[in-house]
């Protein structure tokens, strides 16, 4: 009986692996080992004294912990945007749908505009805010909202196919032996959504740290107040401070790989906590 290979739509293990590894290197390792690179060009204390001016931490602060803000309002406001489009049927639905996607169609700088339009103190909303003391833009409350309006739609898209895919009956069990909604909610289907909830918060955060188009706008950029970090670097870019730059920019890239490690290690050990489910 004649032997039959089985054949695979794309090339074998070794040629895949190798145009992964090229295309990997290309795209992101040299880019990134260039930055690096570039920063030995300055001595240990001359990379210390330009990383740790009080403009430059400002600027760590407010990045990172607007990043920080934004995620978390999204992991909120994602779930139940996404629990509304999968539970519910209504008027207006593939709309609603369709706008989610927003951010990702959207030009940075256009949103950054619209957003400072409508916040501005003159603006559609702003108007309404001013008298109240709430000012939007031109504040870091203007870059937490600029940076949820763009991270919203990771959380929505990584949530809504896990719901979609979660079977009603263990609800149903859950209620027919007296769980209430909140019982239900936190004991049945958290826990299967709980992986996706995170990566989705990854997702947004990551993005977050390094908007720089819907941000620029709407923070003012006002040293020591509303500034971040990408437009310290690139203000540094502009002045030819290239290594100066750079400098920032490892800082950002180690502190952002720490907090997505961290953020994956959560995720292993809750998915793994629930049985591997």
């Amino acid at each position: 009986m004649a032997s039959h290979k089985k054949k695979h739509l794309l090339p074998g293990f070794g040629l895949s692996l190798g145009y992964t590894l090229v295309y990997l290197s290309l795209i992101v390792l040299i880019p990134l080992a260039a930055v690096f690179l570039r920063t030995t060009e300055l001595s240990l204390h001359e990379f210390w004294a330009v990383v740790t001016t009080p403009r430059v931490v400002a600027t760590y602060k407010l990045t990172f912990g607007a990043s920080l803000l934004a995620a978390l309002i999204n992991l909120v406001f994602g779930l139940l945007t996404a629990w509304v489009l999968v539970r519910y049927q209504f008027f207006g639905k593939k709309v609603l749908d369709a706008l989610v996607d927003l951010p990702f169609a959207l030009p940075t700088a256009v949103a950054g505009i619209s957003l400072t339009a409508i916040y501005a103190p003159n603006g559609w909303l702003g108007q309404w805010l001013e008298p109240h003391g709430i000012k939007v833009a031109f504040t870091p409350l203007g870059v937490v909202v600029a940076l949820t309006f763009i991270g919203l739609p990771f959380v929505v898209r990584t949530v809504q196919p896990v719901l979609e895919d979660f079977s009603a009956e263990a609800e149903e069990a859950a209620a027919s032996l007296g769980a209430n909604r909140w019982q239900t909610f936190y004991k049945i289907i958290l826990p299967a959504i709980w992986p996706a909830l995170l990566t989705g918060f990854s997702l947004a955060f990551a993005r977050a740290v390094g908007e720089y188009g819907s941000v620029i706008f709407i923070a003012g950029n006002m040293p020591m107040i509303s500034e971040i970090t990408p437009l310290m670097i690139i203000t540094k870019l502009e002045q030819y401070d290239y290594a100066g730059a750079t400098a920032i920019a490892v800082v950002m890239l180690v502190i952002s790989f720490v907090l997505l490690l961290l953020i994956n290690l959560l995720q292993w050990w809750s998915t793994h906590r629930h049985g591997g489910k």
